[in-house]
């Protein structure tokens, strides 16, 4: 079985937000899924992004294959960032430290 980290699309007409998933590949994109990693908000400003990084390490770590938009909103939340680090051989407290510095510098830029 495939699995891919994808959106599931919740919420009413012309107000849509989603929800991240892991599901079969073959599964219809609002079908059954394997389980609910998180969700995006576009609605809001900035848009929401709430993803559970433990969960979405698991996925990604089992093979995984997200789609190019969950890519980049595990991208902006920095799960992608702690993938990579995990993948140098980083320890967990290695990883933390370097996770804690890249949100400051990214909230830096976003208070300009």
């Amino acid at each position: 079985m495939a699995v891919r980290l994808r959106l599931r699309r919740a919420g009413r007409r012309h107000y849509s937000f989603f929800h991240i998933v892991a599901a079969d590949s073959r599964a219809p994109r609002d079908g059954a899924f394997i389980e609910k990693i998180g969700y995006y908000d576009p609605n809001k400003a900035p848009a929401l992004i709430q993803v559970d990084h433990e969960r979405a390490l698991y996925w990604l770590m089992r093979g995984a294959q997200p789609t190019e938009t969950v890519r980049s909103l595990l991208s902006r939340s920095g799960v992608l960032f702690k993938l990579h680090l995990m993948r140098k051989g980083k320890s967990p407290e290695e990883i933390a430290q370097a996770y804690a510095a890249w949100q400051s510098q990214k909230a830096a830029k976003t208070a300009r």
